[in-house]
């Protein structure tokens, strides 16, 4: 695996972002007034520089309001300090390139900022890129009047890159996305540095959506979002995420702070997440989910801490089994295998999702066991509070079951880590500190084979 993403990291810093001439928006009739629609004059800039063989293009201080823009091959977007790319607050100003349906359901894909089977691109700056999500549903509500969980998907994505090869993102701060915050598809040779994401205030804000994506680099980001901070998805069955590196990242979350699935149909192989802090977090501190038929290989994540997390760790190999994509096919369960958690220091959250809480779930389904998983050098405070009756619970199997962590209530017979349905378990210097008395064991076993706890 280190010799794998050696190779690609070096291929990926000589790859060329446009070295052409900058130009700035402002020269094609941009007006940075927060009210003037500037999608025309932007795109016409963008277009002009692909043109000319790539390069930069400028936003310069202002607020520059704006529907869909499409990146092309060799430009980069540059937001200079105290420049801002406002998302327009009307739907009509939105266009959904390549549409597909996300985890709940939902038809998903409208973006402010657009690149398709695009080359050697980036985003980088000082500046802000800023969605207006709240202002978006508020005028949204006003005409559309079914139920939130049938109308937000027409709420725009504030990134959304595609098929793209050799992207750099860096430096910006993202905020306020109408859904989710960035989703990059199916792209290679991405590098994401040193960005701030603070988008919370409507439902779905993921942060960094990570999509069947290969030779990926991330580093140095502080996360804020109101929906999962880091996720990696597979919603289609035909490319892998695979070779991704992630640290140093600052993460609080409405949802999850680290993510791999709920959307799991090809691979996930190959991931190292390591010297991470999770914060403030309210539905799982890491989650490693395999529904859709995935195979979830090779993963490593160390070094992490945690404060007021609700529900530390959480890993399911579940048989859900949904597609996403139109023309794709329903796949058999898919496994969980060779993953590695190391080196977790974690203050879990008194209120937790299932009271009383409890700090590690792992469950597979009748048949279909977890494999080989290595839990190492963990410590975790947990509040306590189980009763005697509390450890008689018998665990829901919901075989087929959206996987979160209040699917397996209403209780948790283990105070400290509950396993179920896995082969090959190591467990090795694990912790748990208590607030107060809990009269469930601090470990449960069911169907776990391959035992070991030196």
């Amino acid at each position: 695996m280190k010799k794998l993403i050696s190779c690609w990291l070096i291929t990926l810093a000589f790859t060329g972002i446009g070295k052409g001439a900058d130009v700035s928006i402002v020269k094609y009739g941009a007006t940075g007034d927060g009210n003037t629609l500037n999608t025309v004059a932007i795109q016409k800039a963008i277009d002009q520089c692909h043109q000319s063989g790539g390069g930069k293009v400028l936003f310069p201080a202002g607020r520059f309001l704006s529907g869909t823009i499409v990146l092309k091959d060799k430009v980069t977007l540059y937001l200079e300090k105290d420049a801002v790319l406002l998302g327009s607050t009307d739907l009509a100003d939105y266009r959904n390139i390549d549409p597909f349906t996300e985890g709940l359901g939902i038809e998903v894909g409208w973006a402010l900022l657009v690149a398709v089977d695009a080359r050697n691109i980036g985003l980088e700056g000082a500046g802000t890129i800023d969605g207006q999500g709240s202002a978006i549903k508020a005028k949204h509500i006003l005409t559309d009047t079914r139920p939130e969980g049938q109308r937000w998907g027409l709420r725009p994505f504030l990134i959304r890159m595609v098929r793209c090869k050799g992207l750099k993102v860096s430096g910006l701060t993202l905020k306020s996305a109408g859904a989710w915050t960035s989703h990059y598809f199916q792209c290679k040779e991405v590098q994401i540095e040193g960005i701030k994401i603070e988008s919370i205030g409507v439902a779905h804000n993921d942060g960094i959506g990570i999509d069947g994506c290969q030779e990926v680099r991330i580093k140095d980001c502080d996360i804020i979002s109101g929906d999962d901070a880091l996720v990696f998805k597979t919603t289609s069955s035909k490319m892998a995420c695979r070779n991704i590196v992630v640290s140093g990242l600052r993460l609080k979350s409405n949802q999850a702070g680290i993510k791999i699935g709920t959307e799991s149909m090809a691979p996930f192989e190959n991931i190292k997440i390591s010297g991470c802090h999770i914060y403030d977090t309210k539905n799982g501190g890491i989650k490693l989910l395999s529904v859709d038929g995935a195979r979830i290989r090779n993963v490593e994540i160390s070094d992490i801490s945690m404060e007021n997390v609700r529900t530390p760790v959480l890993f399911r190999l579940g048989s859900r089994l949904s597609v996403f994509r139109k023309g794709e096919k329903k796949q058999q369960t898919g496994i969980l295998d060779q993953v590695t958690i190391r080196n977790v220091k974690a203050i879990a959250a008194d209120d937790a999702q299932l009271m009383p809480p409890t700090g590690i779930l792992i469950t597979g389904v009748p048949g279909h066991d977890i494999t080989n998983l290595k839990l190492e050098n963990i410590e975790m405070t947990l509040a306590g509070g189980g009763t005697a009756e509390d450890a008689k619970q018998v665990v829901p199997e919901a075989i087929d079951q959206y996987p979160e962590i209040k699917t397996f209530g209403p209780k948790i017979p283990a105070y400290g880590l509950w396993a179920r349905h896995v082969k090959g378990l190591k467990v090795i210097n694990l912790k748990f500190n208590l607030k107060s008395k809990d009269l469930r064991p601090a470990f449960v076993y069911e169907d776990v084979k391959g035992l070991l706890t030196p």
